[in-house]
């Protein structure tokens, strides 16, 4: 029998995204310190991959907004 890798609890994480989206919306890009997932990582202590998923809702939002 093989083993199945644990799954991880998003719903922890969902807080820090929500705010990573946020805060991705209220600062304007000129503004930000520098590369956003390394941003994102430092300041929301978010995964590579969550990061990215905050960008994305973060750039849907914009695109359903016009």
């Amino acid at each position: 029998m093989t083993s199945r890798p644990e799954t991880t609890d998003h719903s922890a994480c969902g807080a820090a995204l929500d705010a990573a989206v946020a805060w991705l919306r209220e600062t304007p890009k000129a503004q930000r310190p520098g590369p956003a997932v390394p941003e994102l990582r430092r300041r929301f202590g978010l995964t590579a991959p969550e990061a990215c998923r905050a960008l994305a809702e973060f750039h849907l939002n914009l695109a359903r907004a016009q």
